[in-house]
């Protein structure tokens, strides 16, 4: 598969049976299907962060300047919602739908100097806010059951937990489900464990998550324990997704954007999507409502 500048968001569509992903940096959508040996992309004049499957066909993007359906088949697109922020120093970043269909995006904070960047959701009364108080939004994940979401905040090194009201989609009991130590400035990164950015939930309820600067998955048990570290062969991960019909392949974004040349020197599949056979499956992405 090709490489990206700033891989994100992987989706295995579960009806079309193919990886798509984001490359933000690079302002286009891939969708590779190995089946055809076919890789296809499309640029656009916006960042595309994250994107989910529609009933119906095309996908839900979160760009930076809204949320839009994107019709793969035609090229076209339409605006769902204008984006609820300045979009000079804010962008949607990690999303994807829950379980009801909903459609979930975080936000980054570009200056990252406050935790300004919030989660909203886009259901068919429209965009409205539900929480905030972070920098980078990412790691949005829900549990098998459906009861349990899970949204991380990269640039705090933490991963928060809350219950999930299914009917109405509120969010509460907000508490601390992980959290990571920073980076010592002093030490060399090869010390350093990275910070959480994307996740993906198996169907034991397990959470794995890519630790952009760590050069590793974690799979982190639902009682907030490290089950497993997988060490990867770049540096930043971005983001994992389970796929291929069986769930048990485990489809990995990286970054290549801003990265030393050494670093990239030392790491040639650094932007390139990883794939890793694992013995638990995951579960299948929800999909949006059209």
């Amino acid at each position: 598969m090709a490489s990206s500048r700033l891989g994100e968001s992987p989706l295995w569509h579960p009806v079309e049976q193919v990886l798509y992903w984001c490359d933000i940096a690079a302002r286009e959508i891939l969708r590779w299907d190995e089946r055809r040996d076919d890789l296809r992309r499309w640029r656009f004049d916006a960042e595309p962060a994250c994107c989910a499957p529609v009933l119906g066909g095309g996908l839900l993007v979160g760009f930076r300047d809204g949320i839009w359906h994107f019709d793969t088949a035609t090229g076209r697109r339409h605006r769902r919602a204008a984006a609820p922020y300045d979009p000079a120093v804010e962008r949607f970043n990690d999303g994807r739908c829950d379980p009801q269909g909903r459609f979930w995006a975080g936000t980054i904070y570009e200056p990252r100097d406050r935790p300004a960047a919030a989660l909203w959701c886009l259901d068919r009364e429209g965009l409205k806010r539900t929480a905030g108080g972070v920098t980078t939004a990412n790691g949005l994940a829900w549990s098998p059951d459906g009861a349990t979401v899970y949204w991380a905040d990269t640039r705090a090194h933490a991963v928060k937990a809350f219950d999930f009201e299914p009917l109405g989609g509120a969010l509460s009991a907000e508490r601390e489900f992980i959290r990571f130590p920073p980076r010592d400035p002093q030490a060399p990164l090869a010390a350093y464990g990275g910070r959480p950015d994307g996740a993906a939930v198996d169907s034991l309820g397990r959470y794995w998550v890519a630790m952009y600067e760590g050069a590793r998955l974690l799979c982190v048990a639902p009682d907030g324990h490290i089950v497993e570290s997988v060490p990867l062969p770049v540096q930043c991960p971005t983001m994992p997704a389970f796929g291929d019909p069986d769930l048990k392949t485990l489809f990995v974004t990286s970054a290549r954007e801003g990265r030393p040349p050494a670093e990239l020197a030392a790491q040639p599949w650094a932007g390139c999507v990883l794939r890793l056979r694992l013995e638990v499956p995951g579960l299948p992405a929800h999909m949006a409502s059209p």
